[in-house]
């Protein structure tokens, strides 16, 4: 049993960590300055991204492993430049109608480094407990609370913030990182034209509204590759389309949504939605393979909780299949102009009746590949932020 949970956490040191021999812009007298793309501006209202690995205990703990990690994350904002930046709000006006310009200045000040002792936590105390206290896990993370839009209003807080815990036999390294300049796939290019983009409001607080979770219980399964291969064959025997193949997180997915409206009880006529975030960059022509930013939009598949239950895994698998195919490159540049002409934002409210579930990260992203010299993650976690009812984050190895 942990003790007293995030009480046990100590700040040891922060430090500002800048990049190893990087060249912002050179030449030039001032940063440069870089357009957010309508992709990056919807999330400005949400939560920063927060991830991180719990791994085994190094050889050598204290000081000289932080130095060692944030040498590597010097080493990291070297080819990730705009990450040590910051971002500035400006208020403008185009056609006489006057708001606000967000966007990112590569001024290199630099990522937050936090050190941190948690010598009452141990290993076990994450992994092993189907349900472990979110305070717990929640102070190994940086910037807990802060919007991506918070950033913007006080110029100094960082893009990213990272925080090493050493734990009795462990240690927990996590990030936090501006949801406005990147998604799970970090890479840097700029790719979108018609930029900058004016935002509707007098002010930047204008956009502030801190949605107020109540705590959610978690807990975590692990799916073996048999098993998974399983669901995705028993789907695609269900389905019995020779055009369409449901994948394998399809089927894992729908295996979800079933169980979650078996869980919660739903009514047969209740209407239940399951909405998947959709990676944009093999979908749409003209984002370069080394595009730094968001490039992501979500589907939703929708049906009475009676029919995902009773049609079976292949049926609900299919929805979520004709979902995800509906987003092509046609739609999602219809939404960027539509978002252009009618700005709208991420603002994440509690559910009031639990019919939706959703999901995001990847299993494509190799997160167990994060091995600094001592060992593979034991586990992967992510913080407090955008922490409801119905999400659900998958992480790989999962197939």
């Amino acid at each position: 049993m942990v003790g007293s949970a995030a009480g046990d956490v100590r700040t040891v040191s922060r430090r500002v960590v800048r990049a190893d021999a990087m060249v912002v812009n050179p030449g030039a007298q001032e940063p440069q300055l870089v357009h957010l793309t309508p992709f990056d501006l919807r999330p400005l209202t949400g939560e920063y991204i927060q991830k991180g690995i719990l791994l085994p205990k190094p050889p050598t703990g204290g000081v000289p492993l932080v130095d060692e990690l944030a040498a590597s994350l010097a080493r990291a904002l070297g080819r990730f430049h705009p990450l040590a930046g910051r971002l500035v709000g400006s208020s403008e006006s185009s056609a006489g109608t006057g708001g606000v310009v967000v966007s990112l200045r590569c001024s290199g000040e630099g990522a937050e480094l936090v050190h941190a002792v948690a010598p009452g936590v141990t290993v076990s105390d994450i992994t092993d407990a189907l349900y472990v206290p979110s305070s717990v896990v929640a102070s190994f993370f940086p910037l807990n609370g802060v919007l991506c839009v918070d950033a913007a209003v006080d110029g100094s807080l960082p893009l990213l913030a990272a925080q090493v815990t050493e734990l009795k036999d462990g240690v927990f390294v996590a990030v936090s990182l501006n949801h406005a300049v990147a998604d799970g796939t970090t890479f840097w290019h700029l790719w979108l034209a018609d930029v900058p983009i004016l935002l509707p409001f007098a002010k930047l607080e204008d956009m502030i509204r801190r949605p107020k979770f109540p705590p959610v219980h978690e807990c975590f399964f692990h799916f073996s590759a048999e098993s998974v291969a399983r669901l995705k064959a028993k789907a695609n025997a269900e389905t019995r389309l020779a055009a369409t193949t449901i994948s394998s997180l399809q089927s894992l997915l729908a295996h979800l949504w079933r169980g979650v409206c078996r869980a919660r009880g739903h009514s047969p006529t209740r209407e239940t939605t399951y909405i998947v975030f959709v990676g944009c960059r093999a979908r749409v022509k003209g984002i370069p393979e080394g595009y730094i930013g968001n490039a992501v939009t979500h589907a939703r598949a929708t049906s009475a909780a009676g029919d995902v239950l009773a049609k079976g895994l292949g049926w609900a698998a299919f929805l979520l299949n004709r979902a995800v195919a509906s987003v092509d490159e046609a739609k999602v540049r219809d939404q960027l102009d539509s978002w252009r002409r009618n700005p709208s934002f991420l603002y994440l409210e509690p559910s009031e009746d639990n019919t939706t579930v959703a999901t995001g990260s990847s299993p494509r992203f190799d997160v167990y590949g994060n091995d600094f010299g001592w060992g593979r993650p034991v586990a992967v976690r992510s913080g407090a932020g955008s922490k409801m009812d119905g999400k659900a984050t998958v992480s790989n190895p999962c197939f």
